[in-house]
């Protein structure tokens, strides 16, 4: 049985935490900040916690590091 591969894009974009969940940079915040209300891009700040859901296809692309 051959090797899976890992997507190059996954393994650029999330990390994993010692407990197997999947951390991630919010979206939304590359460019056009004015539009935004002060409280999303202080909520968007950092890196946040996948919900089970998106934690699922993420784990798909990287099988080998959970």
């Amino acid at each position: 049985m051959p090797k899976m591969k890992t997507k190059s894009a996954a393994k650029k974009r999330f990390r994993f935490t010692a407990n197997g969940h999947v951390i991630a940079g919010p979206a939304g915040k590359r460019h056009g900040m004015i539009k935004r209300t002060a409280k999303f891009v202080r909520n968007s700040a950092g890196t946040m916690i996948l919900n089970a859901s998106d934690e699922k296809i993420v784990k798909k692309y990287m099988p080998y590091n959970r």
